[in-house]
């Protein structure tokens, strides 16, 4: 059977969209016959009530979640779901492909809340792949 990932990251522009769609399309090339991908992207339909049921239903539903973090700031919605996946007992797994500081500490990949949620944050599409393999194997 199937594993379950939640993909998360911002829906709010063509791009967000686009690179939503290539991190998904990628996972599933690589690791499609082993999972199922969930995107908010695709069940997102409604009221925002509704949109926010779906994905809370989602979400219970996977034990692996992967988490776009790109930008001079996590995306309020996607730090949302990062804590109720962690707090749920979910692996989360981070990607982030942007250079700049978005962290308390110099060493710091993103806000420390979010941060400490992860696994792990992985910098490249080939990384993620290779933790989720790691993950499905565990």
């Amino acid at each position: 059977m199937k594993k379950k990932v939640y993909l998360s990251g911002p829906l709010f522009s063509w791009a967000e969209i686009e690179y939503g769609s290539r991190i998904k399309t990628c996972i599933l090339e690589e690791l499609g016959e082993r999972i199922e991908v969930i995107w908010p992207h695709e069940i997102m339909a409604g009221s925002p009530r509704k949109i926010f049921r779906s994905n809370v239903k989602a979400l219970d539903e996977c034990k692996i979640m992967v988490a776009i973090l790109d930008g001079p700031q996590v995306d309020d919605g996607t730090a949302w779901e990062v804590g109720y996946h962690y707090a749920r007992g979910g692996k989360v797994v981070g990607i982030r492909t942007d250079f700049r500081k978005a962290g308390e500490a110099g060493s710091s990949k993103v806000n420390a809340m979010v941060e400490g949620s992860c696994m792990d944050i992985v910098s490249s599409l080939d990384l993620l792949v290779s933790k989720l393999k790691e993950i499905l194997d565990s």
